[in-house]
């Protein structure tokens, strides 16, 4: 096969193919994935349609991966006539767009315009993603729709939907694709076989005559005899264990203490309260009593135990002994055993007449035929689910070609990524790169890669209470205002707004800007650290002088007074001396070098001092910009990346807007609110400059060389030539 002739463009550092026509989709299988920006990506987390995404995952784990796309790209061009159709991503898919040279494609046509027609659309020309989302409505009037699942409403034989009935009762429900709740072929076939079960298993019960060894009293017998088993057991133990040792005769009958226990309170009629206590009391070889002597708590059950169990079995009595209870016991051994095999419980609710009545009316072989004739139609109904999918690739596909094959979207700005969940305002900028996380640690421990400042946030709706965790990447301006705990407002792509909080930052330069600055500022800050960290020390010294100053004035003597402590240390006077007396050396040494060269150099000068401060940060900062990379940030979110996506400083200003006044907007300095100033600041700091300028130029001499020739005077001596001679 020759090999198409793909065209490139350069973006982001890398070069991503260009999808142009409908042949270069037909051709995706032929690009070499090493030239996929990327190779997989999740089905969650994306501003993507969630079900088309569901249709592209077809093993369905979660991830979208090269050959799911290269499968559904062919599969959308060779159901339309014309494969650039795809590029429009139009939501509205032309029925003579489809192409019906294919059996497959005259299926499509054929079931787009039954959908159509099921929508009350028969005359319209297209069909949308909306109109075959709705499949409930689609099926609405259709009873056999291909699906493989029946309803009530299938057929006219009011027998058959009581069947139907009865099946969803016992073995629950499908929902159909018209929306009504049904039953496929597994579960009635598993309804028929228990119930067939049920009636096998009584069939045994019925015709054996030691499982009903008394008629149909048997089962009323057995539930006596259940219901007192516990204790008529206890009870005759407790007697063999009388028997076997006396001394156990007190404990086995409860001792008197725990009777004591009962005495301050107040018992009840049936005596609940004694339920835990032996049926009857013990005595070594004593018969149970039947009638006399029972615990209260047990009363009732035994008088039913004497009459539906003892008196069929036994006869008239009103002691038995234990020997009596094994007869009983076994008696019904063989009806026990029966029951414990039961079969076919799911659909016991129904009762031994009506399952029986159910498997004699050839309703099984009823029910069977209408699901074939549904199963018929499956072909047709399938088809219906393929106009769906392809109503969804046609609206959708090339949008994700766009973000997968290449990063189009991402870098040309003219739209949004998959991968940008909305736009964060903050801080007087707004941020677009913003993606969703849901595990914020898990993900900065990877998203750090990118090189970026990162400002993870939670972001809540109060209205819905809604919550949703991102990630915002500040790609210009600086970081002195922003912090954990900051609130900003985060726009997501449906216009909703969520107010948002920082809630861990990943910090990393922003840009060229704030590292040519950073050593000024952080002089600044040192300087005021220092300022207040002096200003705390001397506010603790007055205060424990005016403490200690006070205590003394309540005191009954006197007390010594307290010598006043210097304000400032002198040593640390010493120290702060030697330090400006050297700093004013090293300016002075410096200033001579400036002021000794041509006036055209003195700037020049300056500018060298001030680059030789911040090129440093600047160099560090551009280093770390220029590895500013997309892709840890989306491998954070569950992608493949397959190549180094760049965020440069020229498209990283792009994605983050600093705040600017409108074009043509005056804008009006004086401040009301401002407060009173003798000087403006910048009259001070010009002031300070020419002082300290002044000051070197006297220190280092170079004064004299500039002062004008008028000043230099010369020397007149005031003793006169012409003075006589002594």
């Amino acid at each position: 096969m020759p090999n198409h002739p793909w065209e490139f463009f350069r973006a982001g550092g890398f070069d991503q193919v260009k999808l142009q026509s409908g042949a270069d989709l037909l051709a995706l299988d032929q690009l070499d994935q090493k030239l996929w920006v990327a190779l997989a990506c999740p089905t969650v987390g994306l501003e993507f349609d969630a079900k088309t995404l569901a249709l592209l995952d077809t093993d369905k784990d979660g991830r979208i991966r090269a050959p799911d796309i290269i499968a559904a790209t062919k599969w959308a061009c060779g159901c339309l006539k014309n494969p650039d159709d795809l590029l429009k991503a139009s939501t509205a898919l032309p029925l003579a767009a489809i192409n019906d040279a294919t059996p497959e494609g005259k299926q499509l046509l054929s079931s787009a315009r039954e959908i159509l027609a099921n929508l009350g659309k028969k005359d319209e020309g297209v069909i949308t993603a909306e109109d075959t989302a709705d499949t409930a409505k689609i099926f609405a009037q259709t009873n056999f729709n291909g699906d493989g699942i029946i309803h009530g409403e299938v057929t006219e034989d009011a027998s058959i939907r009581l069947v139907l009935a009865d099946i969803m009762a016992c073995v629950g429900t499908e929902m159909d694709r018209s929306g009504k709740p049904g039953v496929g072929q597994a579960k009635v076939d598993l309804f028929f076989a228990e119930a067939q079960a049920y009636s096998d298993w009584w069939k045994a019960g019925e015709t054996g005559v030691a499982i009903m060894s008394l008629g149909e009293a048997t089962s009323k017998v057995v539930a006596a005899v259940k219901a007192v088993r516990p204790k008529v057991d206890d009870y005759f133990t407790r007697c063999r264990l009388a028997a076997f040792d006396a001394r156990a005769l007190t404990a086995i009958n409860r001792e008197e203490k725990d009777y004591l226990t009962l005495a301050t309170k107040d018992l009840s009629a049936s005596g609940v309260e004694l339920i835990g206590f032996p049926v009857a009391r013990i005595e070594a070889g004593k018969a149970l009593p039947l009638n006399e002597g029972l615990n209260p708590a047990w009363i009732a059950a035994m008088a039913e135990f004497k009459a539906d169990a003892v008196k069929p079995i036994l006869g008239e009595r009103t002691t038995i002994t234990e020997t009596d209870w094994a007869q009983i016991t076994g008696r019904l051994a063989a009806y026990e055993a029966w029951e414990a095999a039961k079969l076919g419980a799911t659909v016991e609710k129904l009762g031994l007449k009506r399952v029986r009545e159910i498997l004699a009316g050839g309703k099984k072989e009823a029910i069977n035929a209408l699901l074939a004739k549904d199963k018929a139609l499956e072909p047709e109904a399938n088809a219906i689910a393929a106009v769906d999918k392809l109503a969804r690739y046609h609206r959708d596909l090339f949008k994700l070609l766009k973000n997968f094959v290449s990063f189009y979207d991402f870098y040309s700005r003219q739209d949004k990524a998959v991968f940008q969940a909305g736009t964060l305002y903050m801080d007087q900028r707004s941020c677009d790169l913003c993606m969703r996380v849901v595990d914020a640690g898990k993900h900065a421990s990877i998203a750090g890669l990118a090189g970026t400042y990162l400002a993870y946030c939670e972001c809540v709706r109060k209205a819905t209470g809604e919550t949703r965790h991102i990630v915002a990447a500040f790609t210009d301006g600086d970081s002195d205002n922003l912090m954990v705990g900051r609130n900003g407002i985060f726009y997501d792509r449906l216009g909703q707004d969520w107010d948002a909080t920082i809630t861990k930052i990943v910090d990393n330069p922003m840009s060229i800007r704030q590292a040519f600055w950073s050593p000024y500022k952080k002089l600044v800050r040192m300087i005021e650290e220092q300022a207040a960290k002096k200003a705390a020390a001397a506010d603790a010294d007055v205060n424990a002088q005016l403490s200690t100053t006070a205590q003394g004035a309540v005191a009954a003597v006197p007390a010594a007074p307290v010598p006043a402590k210097p304000a400032v240390d002198m040593g640390t006077l010493a120290a702060i001396g030697l330090v400006l007396s050297t700093l004013m050396g090293a300016l002075g040494t410096i200033f001579a070098r400036i002021l000794g060269l041509v006036w055209w150099q003195i700037p020049l000068a300056c500018l060298a001092i001030i680059l030789a401060i911040s090129m440093p940060s600047v160099i560090m900062a551009w280093l770390k910009l220029r590895r500013r990379n997309l892709g840890p940030l989306l491998d954070g979110n569950g992608w493949a990346v397959n190549a180094k996506a760049k965020i440069n400083v020229p498209f990283g200003r792009s994605l983050t807007q600093i705040a600017v006044l409108p074009p043509g907007a005056t804008r009006n300095m004086v401040d009301p609110f401002a407060g009173k100033r003798l000087f403006r600041p910048w009259v001070i700091v010009i002031g300070l400059m020419l002082g300290i300028l002044v000051g070197l130029m006297c220190y280092s001499g170079v004064m004299e060389k500039v002062r004008p020739a008028f000043y230099m005077r010369p020397h007149v001596s005031t003793v006169s030539t012409n003075a006589p001679a002594r």
